[in-house]
């Protein structure tokens, strides 16, 4: 590496399971990027669920990855390793880790490096890699959502809810979503959702099949008392795709009907997947919806920056559920 780089540098450690306030600045040497990778000086990080659960002690980075959590980041090429044939030094990317990101300095595979898109800041991109990934991989290509279909994404005011929201409309789908208030409903519908459903205040099951007579697609990162609902809403071949469980992944069902209606239940976890899977859904977001973003059609919503030694405040935000959008640390 360049000897312009600094030896160490400033990195959110997790000192033991707990609540926000084991998230507390470190130093730590600067990591090097090996064969393929590059190393990103780190602009912005974002904030995800996983996270959380990381901090808690639930969710144990993969072998090999850091310990530093943080799973999406964007910023500036720094140096490059071997093999690596795509970026050079200057670079302006955002990227999909398996850990690091809340630091100065990250490194990442150069297959899940992804530009800019134009008209982004970095603080916006650092919102686009583990929402869009997870969203694409999931209800693209595991659920397979096809253009004039209904697709029902539960938690549209997450980040992920609200990237759902807009891929699965800018790909012609009929879009519902369900949220804890009437202002973060308001939101998911200016999104692109034809309904929101205040599940606080309305039934949503009865208003999604009142509205459309069901759906073809479903995204839970609910789970627990949702998940018959979903089975029932469901039309024949529908697909239902598991991301998270916040209400509990354990729960009794009649699979006669998943049987008669022919339904397909899956989900997945994106972070154990090795390089080439990810590399895949990299290219196909290049692809396919990169110029969307560029052409203004679909946009990052960022709700609260902070700053790297603020993470443990940023978790908390998190955990409130009162935020719509991405929250996002910054260098």
């Amino acid at each position: 590496m360049t000897s312009s780089l600094p030896q160490e540098m400033t990195a959110i450690e997790i000192v033991e399971p707990g609540e926000p306030e084991v998230l507390r600045p470190t130093k730590r040497p600067l990591p090097e990027p090996g064969e393929g990778y590059v190393l990103i000086k780190v602009a912005a990080a974002g904030i995800n669920r996983p996270d959380v659960l990381q901090r808690r002690g639930g969710y144990p980075p993969p072998p090999g990855a850091s310990d530093i959590p943080g799973l999406e980041i964007a910023g500036e090429v720094v140096a490059c390793g071997s093999a690596v044939r795509r970026l050079s030094p200057g670079d302006q990317v955002c990227a999909l880790v398996s850990g690091g990101g809340y630091a100065e300095y990250c490194v990442a595979p150069e297959a899940q490096c992804l530009p800019i898109p134009d008209g982004l800041t970095a603080v916006e991109a650092a919102g686009l890699p583990e929402t869009f990934f997870t969203v694409w991989s999931n209800v693209f290509d595991r659920a397979g959502l096809q253009a004039g279909e209904t697709f029902l994404v539960h938690g549209g005011s997450s980040g992920i809810g609200t990237t759902a929201i807009q891929l699965a409309k800018a790909f012609g789908a009929r879009v519902l979503t369900t949220a804890g208030t009437a202002e973060k409903c308001r939101i998911c519908e200016e999104l692109g959702a034809e309904k929101a459903f205040n599940y606080r205040e309305e039934d949503w099951f009865s208003g999604a099949k009142e509205l459309t007579g069901g759906a073809d697609v479903i995204l839970d990162m609910v789970g627990g008392p949702y998940i018959a609902k979903d089975i029932n809403l469901l039309r024949p071949d529908g697909r239902l795709v598991f991301i998270a469980f916040l209400g509990g992944s354990k729960v009794e069902l009649d699979f006669l009907k998943v049987m008669v209606k022919r339904l397909t239940i899956t989900g997945s976890t994106l972070r154990p997947r090795d390089i080439g899977f990810k590399a895949a859904i990299a290219a196909n977001l290049e692809a396919r919806v990169w110029p969307l973003i560029s052409a203004g059609r679909i946009r990052p919503l960022v709700h609260k920056t902070f700053p790297l030694d603020q993470a443990a405040a940023a978790h908390a935000l998190m955990e409130s559920s009162t935020h719509v959008g991405k929250i996002v640390l910054t260098a």
